[in-house]
Order: C-alpha cells, then structure tokens, then sequence
C-alpha cells in the first residue's frame, strides 16, 4: 500500500518591504482627525450665531425684543422694522453705494487688467518701473494718505460729492489688483500668445479673446475683493461727504443707530439690508472665486 505524501500547506508570501512602508504610512492619515473637526464646529458655531441672532432679532418687534429669549425665534414676526428701515431714506444710501462701489470697481478692474498684460507681455524697462510703483502702493495705508486727499479733493471742487469717493477707491484698489492679474496672466502659456501672433491677432484680440477669457477666476475674484472694501469703506465716506443726501450705507448705518440706538430690532434690519448685495454677489460669483482663490494658493 502506497502513500501518497501530501503537501505541507504554504503559507502566503510576505509582503516586499516596500509595500509594509507604503501600507504603514498610509494608515496615520486615515485615521479622522477629531481635534481639527471639533475646532471647525466650534469656529462654525462662532460664526452663525451671531448671525443667527442678527436675522430674527430683525423680525421681532421692540417690545418682545425685550421680553423673549434673545436666541429664540421670533414668536409674531413682524416687517415693521423693516418699513421703517426703507421709510428713513434707505434706498438713497443704497443707491450711492452702488454709484460709488460700480463706479470705482469697473475702472479698477479694466484699467488694472490692461496694465497687468502690458507689465507681463512688454519687455520695455519702463512698465518693469511702473510694476514697482504698483507694489509701494501695497505699501501705503488709507489713514496714512487721508488728509492729503482731503486737501486734492477741496483743490478739485469734488468734496461733497460721490466722484470724491471713486477717485481715491480706484487708486487704492490698483495696485493689489495689478500684482494678482499679472500673476495670472504670466502663468498662461507663451506658446498660446505666440500662435495668436501667427493668425495675424493684434494686441487687443490677444488681450480680451485670450488673456481675459483664461484669468477670468481671478479677474472675479479682485472684483468681488474691491466690491466688498468699497461697500464697506467707512473712512472715506466720513471724511470727504457732509450732505445727507450723498452718505452711502455704512454712514448712514452709523447716523441710523445713533439715531434709533435704543430700537434694536430696527438697527439690525439695516444691518441686514446692507449685507444683502454682498451676500447676493459672492452666491452669483462663488464658483469663479473659490476657483480663483484656489488657483492663486497653487502658484
């Protein structure tokens, strides 16, 4: 009788040493990181709660501002304070801050763009200077320069008047708007500049047909950046206007709660009517911007 020997079981061949090391270090980062995760909730509670409390407190009346809960929902909301908000020349703030903010922005943006392309795409040593003196304007605060503006503005007959608050915002937003476009712009390929220059495009194609279409995240991104200091410039405004009718809405804001400092409710529904265009502007732009914040992290 014959036996048929049989064969020892194999046991399974080690993984190579390098694959150990990949399969180790890859573990510490799948484990969740709760230190991070429970200082973003917090930072996130930070952050809505007030807001929270700045939106319904706006829907309840004086009375039970004082009586309720102030984190509770409001139990009778009310528009009054709302009524009473537009009632009090509102939409004449409103429409000045447009003006100002439209006003400046438009400019800013075109005018920095276009130097932005020359600076990159021109060799001459001049616009290298010229970049210089767009970086020391990074250099200089709006508080520095106040009362000098103050005097140009009196010796140009401007003061009192809108045209005073656009003239300083389009020299304040120009430098940090030239410095973002130009790194944008020095990032697109030489290859796709130099084949417009062979189908015979001129300059100003290459610029507005290439150029803009490939920096447009971060052409949105210093619109929005300068649209929200301008909205809520606060220095310029007190400084260079005096007239009721020419206050934009951070002023006017500031005039209202000292004149309805007790009505709480009132003060926060102009608190929330003035944040509405910038909330509304970043929900129509976000996806630009984020791309474009994004991109300028990764250069």
């Amino acid at each position: 009788m014959t036996t048929v020997p049989t064969k020892a079981p194999q046991r399974a061949a080690a993984p190579p040493p390098d694959a150990r090391h990949r399969r180790s270090a890859r573990r510490p980062s799948e484990r969740p990181n709760w230190v991070a995760g429970l200082t973003s909730v917090l930072w996130l509670v930070i952050v809505i709660v007030p807001i929270y409390w700045i939106v319904i407190t706006s829907f309840k009346s004086q009375s039970n501002y004082y009586a309720e809960n102030p984190l509770a929902p409001p139990g009778e909301p009310t528009l009054l304070n709302y009524r009473l908000v537009i009632e009090s020349d509102f939409p004449r703030y409103f429409i000045n801050s447009v003006i100002a903010t439209l006003g400046a922005v438009v400019p800013a943006v075109l005018f920095s763009f276009m130097a932005a392309y020359a600076i990159v795409r021109s060799r001459a040593r001049f616009l290298r200077w010229t970049n210089s003196l767009f970086l020391m304007g990074l250099a200089i605060p709006l508080q520095a320069t106040v009362i000098p503006i103050y005097l140009i503005i009196i010796k140009l007959g401007l003061y009192d008047t809108l045209m005073a608050l656009i003239l300083p915002s389009i020299a304040f937003a120009i430098p940090l708007s030239v410095l973002i476009l130009a790194n944008f712009i020095r990032d697109v390929p030489k290859e796709l500049f130099d084949s417009m220059r062979i189908d015979g495009a001129s300059e100003q194609v290459t610029l507005w047909r290439l150029a803009f279409p490939l920096t447009r995240p971060a052409v949105v991104t210093v619109t929005v950046y300068n649209s929200l200091q301008i909205w809520n410039g606060f220095l310029l405004p007190l400084i260079l206007t005096q007239s009721p009718d020419k206050r934009t809405l951070p002023l006017a804001l500031w005039s209202f709660q000292g004149q309805y400092s007790i009505n709480v409710p009132a003060v926060l529904a102009s608190v929330v009517l003035t944040t509405l265009p910038i909330l509304i502007l970043y929900v129509v732009g976000r996806r630009q911007l984020l791309s474009g914040l994004t991109a300028g992290f990764g250069k």
